[in-house]
């Protein structure tokens, strides 16, 4: 009887048949539970992928946000998200119910790249237990402290005479920026830094830069979303795999180097004190050697690009703002003079160059989408139902360029953060994010930031070379870049 009735099926019929399952089954899997967050018409398969601009997301969510209003669900393939936007939303998610949305979703790049361990991407006990001993460790090391501060004012001074070779003449600064920024953490990291010449370093550098770059392209968020069927083709996808093997193929090296003449009782930087917690917490998962390559390229990624993409956005700043960096040089001026290098403490008595810093952090916007975050438990945010799993975006950009937070939301204004001469905090500046999971590197990035801008506009005055038109315009990318530009740094 079955085999008459399968004969007696035509091809069309079973294609018709298997198409209408398909698409029920994508149906049931996919639809949306009670009272989730208004969604736009979801396609079958693709989800929200047709409306996505992967160029330019943050126009694509303004759309949908004065449509759907500040929380947002939407499915990219088979994966659901929900984006948060304004002040009041995105605190509720990272501080007021932060231990419900504390945990990092498996995004299928970021697990292939880097499983989910490391400081980034892990979550619950050994995301805690990294961030703990990676905080205690750099601040053994001089975080927050005055040897700390002395290493920056050393890369200040390589940077400096680096910018005085290129003897006014237009030249791209971007990696001797930063080779400048990451020799900071190396030297945390492996107890030394590097020559801005060095060729394996400068590769690594480049390495760094690109998959930060490659992760916004159309065929990596694709892999976010299909990952079975992209694995198989080619993109962008595949030099992001291809250059993070190689990035730990490095860190292997540093590591078994660091074992070659490593004293258990005498640790000399970050990765000596791994090598002693591993020794210490034998066969435990928590502390491994994967898990201190993963946690060193965490602390190269975090505190390479971010703080050396906004020096770049810093420098264009200026050559555009004329006015405001001959302010800020007065100051410098004024309270530090040319004779000696600006320290810390100059910081308190230099309110508009403090302002000019974050309103360049405001206006560069780096990362404008945060990190996202894992719903940890079903919860209600809002009113609207948050099943457990769903991913969290948190949509700073919405905050950092909220009319009702800030005078002249698009326009750069140092006034932002001035109140009767001055320096003035604001809770909607979340450039380091906010939160349990906010930045770990933040005190080493505006000590950074500050150091090495000051250091700078000491002694030299930004423009743009004859006859060049400087840009605003960003590249794509997990971090907001500027486009690349060449620049003169005319000694003072």
């Amino acid at each position: 009887m079955l085999h008459f009735l399968w004969d007696s099926i035509s091809f069309h019929t079973l294609l018709i048949f298997l198409i209408v399952f398909l698409f029920v089954a994508d149906y049931m899997k996919n639809r949306s539970p009670k009272n989730f967050p208004p969604t736009p018409l979801r396609l079958p398969f693709v989800g929200h992928l047709y409306l996505m601009d992967f160029k330019d997301p943050i126009t694509t969510v303004k759309k949908l946000t004065k449509k759907y209003g500040d929380i947002i669900g939407i499915s990219m393939g088979s994966m659901k998200l929900v984006v948060v936007n304004g002040m009041r939303l995105v605190k509720e998610v990272l501080v007021n119910q932060g231990e419900n949305f504390l945990e990092r979703p498996e995004m299928p790049i970021h697990k292939d790249m880097f499983s989910k361990i490391g400081l980034i991407s892990s979550s619950g006990h050994l995301w805690k237990a990294q961030r703990r001993f990676t905080l205690s460790t750099l601040r053994n090391f001089g975080l927050g402290k005055r040897s700390v501060e002395e290493r920056i004012q050393e890369e200040c001074r390589f940077l400096v005479d680096a910018f005085k070779d290129e003897q006014g003449n237009p030249f791209n600064p971007q990696f001797t920026l930063t080779n400048a920024v990451s020799n900071v953490i190396c030297s945390l990291i492996f107890g030394n830094r590097f020559d801005y010449h060095d060729e394996d370093f400068q590769k690594l550098l480049k390495l760094l830069h690109e998959i930060i770059i490659l992760q916004g392209t159309n065929t990596a968020q694709l892999y976010n979303s299909f990952p079975s069927i992209m694995k198989f083709l080619p993109g962008a996808h595949q030099t992001i795999f291809k250059n993070s093997k190689l990035l730990k193929s490095y860190m292997q090296e540093q590591i078994n180097k660091h074992k070659e003449d490593w004293n258990p009782s005498e640790s000399r930087d970050y990765i000596d004190s791994y090598l002693q917690e591993i020794a210490k917490d034998k066969g435990s998962d928590t502390f491994r050697e994967e898990h201190l390559i993963t946690c060193s390229l965490d602390l190269m990624f975090a505190g390479t690009e971010t703080t050396s993409t906004t020096l770049r956005w810093a420098l264009l700043f200026m050559a555009l703002h004329p006015e405001i960096q001959a302010r800020v040089q007065a100051e410098i001026d004024a309270v530090i003079g040319q004779a000696r290098q600006p320290v810390l403490e100059d910081r308190n008595n230099m309110p508009y160059t403090n302002a000019v810093i974050h309103e360049v952090q405001r206006k560069a916007n780096i990362v404008p989408f945060n990190v996202p975050r894992m719903a940890a438990k079903d919860t209600i945010l809002d009113g609207f139902f948050i099943p457990k799993g769903t991913v969290l975006m948190t949509n700073l950009t919405s905050v950092m360029f909220d009319k009702n937070e800030w005078e002249t939301p698009n326009t750069f204004n140092p006034g932002h953060f001035l109140k009767d001469g001055k320096f003035c905090k604001r809770e909607s500046f979340l450039a380091f994010s906010m939160g349990k999971r906010a930045c770990l590197g933040e005190v080493l990035a505006r000590s950074e930031l500050f150091l090495f801008f000051t250091s700078l506009l000491q002694k030299f005055t930004f423009q743009a070379p004859p006859d060049t038109t400087l840009s605003l315009q960003p590249a794509a990318g997990t971090v907001t870049d500027p486009e690349p530009y060449k620049i003169c740094a005319v000694p003072r």
